[in-house]
């Protein structure tokens, strides 16, 4: 049986990432904010691995303003893992590390077709029995173009 390891991300694991990014609908970032997250923000990301493929993962940060918030960047999950609840498993991995021991909320912006990672966030909140507040966060006018829908926010907490 292949069991799936949850561990800090290198920099070695960032061509990783965006290659899973760029097999789904995610949005896509340069490779480069990848291999960043991993060398300067490790201690709040996560890579979950099978037989050392990487196939799943969560970047993440703690705002310099707000020690008491992890806020949520991006959960990528491969094709092969999905339904299995690792999107979830990445997100506790994340909140039971030490550098978390402040955090009372976990934050993230949602578009409102994005309905797997509203669903991801509503389950999350019921998992630690407190509450998942929503909010607008940008308005679909502050992005260039024309195809890019408003962000929501998702807070989740408080946290025990």
């Amino acid at each position: 049986m292949n069991t799936v390891t949850f561990e800090k991300p290198t920099v070695e694991d960032g061509a990783a990432m965006w290659e899973l990014v760029n097999n789904t609908t995610l949005d896509t970032n340069s490779p480069y904010k990848y291999i960043m997250m991993c060398e300067f923000f490790a201690e709040t990301c996560v890579v979950a691995k099978e037989n050392n493929k990487l196939v799943g993962f969560v970047t993440a940060f703690i705002p310099p303003e707000r020690p008491d918030v992890v806020f949520v960047w991006q959960v990528g999950v491969d094709a092969s893992q999905r339904g299995k609840g690792l999107a979830s498993q990445l997100l506790l991995h994340i909140l039971n590390r030490d550098v978390c021991s402040n955090v009372k909320f976990l934050e993230a912006t949602v578009t409102p077709s994005n309905k797997a990672s509203q669903t991801l966030f509503r389950r999350l909140a019921q998992k630690l029995s407190t509450e998942c507040e929503v909010s607008e966060c940008f308005a679909e006018n502050l992005f260039p173009g024309n195809d890019h829908e408003k962000e929501l926010t998702f807070r989740v907490g408080p946290i025990q």
